[in-house]
């Protein structure tokens, strides 16, 4: 979770190597204005926004900034379908194509997760528990993760799985309706910037 400025700065470098976005010249600046990249919008304006909500300040100033800050993120979640709260997903996120993603804000999501459209990560059954996945987790597209479920770090989970069970098993890729264990991976092959 982002507690300081230096926090902030770390979450944003990994999300940019997640992204496998290059530092921005000029020119690459002057591009986005014409051609915006809406993904690393995104992804810039969830960590502002932990930021400013993480970090305590009475100051009015930072609160109307929080707040304009959460005008824009609901704005450009909305343009781009994503419902991701703040404060879920560890350093390293990388959202790979617009499109529907729903997360629920009991979710904790662990570094360098690479994450598809169609996916949803909520509670079950009317309760509060909500998934808790670990560092390196490569989700599919179109893959649910519903209730309270641990998903391991090193894991990939399959393009249209529905997970509903945990699983403790690291270095494995499950896939399926319901979601079963199918082979051993190397998820470095899968996520290649970690």
């Amino acid at each position: 979770m982002i507690r300081s400025r230096k926090d902030y700065l770390d979450y944003l470098e990994a999300d940019r190597i997640a992204l496998g976005r290059t530092p921005e010249s000029l020119l690459k600046k002057l591009m986005h204005l014409i051609s915006p990249d809406y993904i690393w919008q995104f992804q810039r304006l969830l960590r502002k926004l932990e930021y400013y909500k993480n970090v305590k300040n009475n100051r009015v100033l930072h609160k109307l900034a929080y707040l304009f800050l959460k005008l824009r993120y609901k704005r450009l979640s909305v343009k781009l379908s994503f419902s991701i709260p703040e404060n879920v997903f560890g350093p390293g996120l990388a959202i790979v194509h617009y499109g529907t993603i729903v997360v629920n804000q009991n979710a904790k999501v662990g570094a360098n997760c690479r994450i598809h459209v169609d996916t949803n990560i909520g509670t079950s059954g009317g309760t509060d528990l909500a998934p808790q996945i670990g560092d390196n987790v490569y989700v599919a597209p179109g893959v649910k993760i519903f209730g309270d479920v641990r998903i391991p770090s090193n894991t990939a989970i399959g393009a249209n799985s529905v997970v509903t069970k945990s699983f403790v098993e690291e270095n494995m890729m499950i896939a399926g309706i319901p979601a079963k264990i199918i082979k051993p991976i190397v998820i470095k092959n899968i996520i290649k910037h970690i």
